[in-house]
């Protein structure tokens, strides 16, 4: 799985692409848009997906926390995510 956030941190209700490669391992990578990529773990919860994302440093060097994100499908047919821990 890949995750892709167009800024460079997650937030909530902050649109998210998930692109499914078919994989059913826990790592996935997860995507910024400030060019950053980490090595996280995801698993399905119900028609939810849970996606745990370690310490990471954006491209500017600030650091973010790690944080587990509940990611939504909304009926308009995007992804959302919404802050668990």
């Amino acid at each position: 799985m890949r995750f892709v956030f167009p800024h460079s941190h997650a937030f909530r209700r902050g649109r998210v692409t998930v692109d499914d490669d078919g994989k059913a391992g826990p790592e996935c990578l997860v995507e910024f848009g400030d060019g950053v990529t980490v090595i996280a773990e995801w698993r399905k919860n119900e028609a939810d997906i849970q996606l745990s994302v370690p310490d990471y440093r954006t491209a500017k060097g600030t650091l973010v926390t790690a944080r587990t994100w509940r990611l939504t499908r909304g009926t308009d047919g995007l992804w959302r995510s919404e802050r668990v821990s």
